[in-house]
């Protein structure tokens, strides 16, 4: 199944399953936010550190099932494998776009 992705998305779907956590900064505002796991994580150099963390802590791969638009927001349901109890798991990935940049994204 093709998904059309907005490119920032897409970016970040691919970015998120290498290890370049350098190219997420052009995937983001400056000012964006991340919400994952109970944490938040605002500016580049914070979400950087978080893709990292995550990258060791799970080794994850994220494949985008479906996408749907609420509001302002895009949503990506995606199947996402790695070194946790019960994967394959589907989680959410709300994105809020602001000046063709990722703003928020909350992972649920």
């Amino acid at each position: 199944m093709n998904i059309q992705l907005a490119d920032p998305i897409k970016n970040y779907f691919e970015i998120s399953n290498g290890t370049d956590p350098v190219r997420l900064k052009h995937c983001f505002n400056a000012n964006a936010v991340v919400l994952d796991e109970g944490g938040t994580y605002q500016g580049h150099t914070a979400i950087a550190a978080w893709f990292c963390d995550t990258r060791q802590k799970y080794a994850f791969s994220a494949k985008p099932l479906s996408a749907t638009t609420q509001q302002q927001h895009e949503i990506v349901t995606a199947e996402v494998s790695g070194n946790f109890p019960g994967s394959p798991i589907e989680l959410s990935y709300t994105f809020l776009l602001q000046d063709g940049k990722i703003q928020s994204l909350k992972i649920a």
